[in-house]
């Protein structure tokens, strides 16, 4: 994805920042970390800046206690401390007039992850049980069950209590999301207020997206490889649109059952990716 920011998209090396467990990383994607790095990014935003941040990793649904039975989406970094689509929408919603801020998820339940967006694309209805060649070897999916994420969390804090939020704070404290540090009545505040947030996620909220192993023994994340390649294949510009219904195309093809969705305004939807 890095080369290809540069090389397509013209984006400037320097400007690029990349957090990723692999053994010998300087900074590791921990929760704390990818918030202070996209915090940089946006306060150092200027009019027709294009920000843009790819997540390819864990992702997962928290209840919301202050509704029973109803649950919102978060990407799990390394350490367990959540970033939730409160998290997103807050800073969508500092991104100056004029820029845009793009995400591209590629994890489970990652549909809906800028709170409150506008979603652009429902799911197709094209059958998915053609026979297509493919040199996938197999497959995994990104998700993280919330009792994962609390059977995780209790072990480091001891507290008996199935609350995400009590555990996170008892952790991370000022660190840990603004879903579980602010009281209901300042979230409620957290609308859209202009129309800069973009999110292209790897799935619809209620699905999983899948980690793939080719046959050479290399993964990559389903949904990324699949925007590459439309990228790759289409070197004239392509809307945000034409993205990801070209990217569900290229996973339908391969036989995934994940349904990659669009979330921004309608200006948005029909603007070219990254333009």
């Amino acid at each position: 994805m890095r080369d290809l920011l540069i090389q397509r998209f013209k984006f400037h090396p320097e400007d690029i920042e990349l957090l990723t467990d692999k053994p010998g990383s300087l900074v590791m994607p921990t929760g704390a970390n990818i918030i202070k790095s996209l915090n940089r990014m946006v306060d150092q935003a200027q009019p027709g800046d294009v920000l843009f941040f790819h997540y390819s990793g864990h992702g997962t649904l928290v209840d919301k206690s202050f509704l029973p039975f109803s649950k919102e989406e978060a990407i799990v970094p390394t350490d367990f401390n959540l970033i939730t689509n409160v998290d997103f929408r807050h800073l969508v919603n500092m991104v100056p007039k004029g820029a845009t801020f793009t995400i591209l998820s590629d994890s489970c339940h990652s549909g809906g992850l800028i709170d409150k967006e506008k979603q652009q694309l429902v799911e197709s209805s094209i059958n998915h049980g053609a026979e297509h060649s493919s040199s996938i070897t197999s497959s995994k999916n990104k998700g993280i069950t919330l009792e994962s994420v609390l059977q995780h969390l209790s072990s480091l804090t001891n507290i008996n209590s199935t609350d995400v939020g009590t555990h996170l704070l008892e952790i991370f404290g000022a660190e840990a999301s603004l879903r579980y540090r602010l009281p209901q009545i300042e979230l409620d505040m957290f609308k859209p207020n202009q129309d800069e947030g973009i999110l292209l996620s790897g799935c619809q909220t209620d699905e999983t997206s899948a980690d793939v192993v080719l046959q050479n023994g290399k993964a990559y994340g389903a949904f990324s490889n699949a925007v590459q390649q439309v990228l790759k294949e289409n070197y004239e510009p392509l809307t945000n649109r034409e993205l990801v219904s070209m990217a569900r195309k290229v996973l339908m093809m391969h036989q995934f059952k994940q349904h990659p969705c669009l979330y921004c305004s309608d200006q948005n939807a029909d603007a070219a990716f990254l333009n």
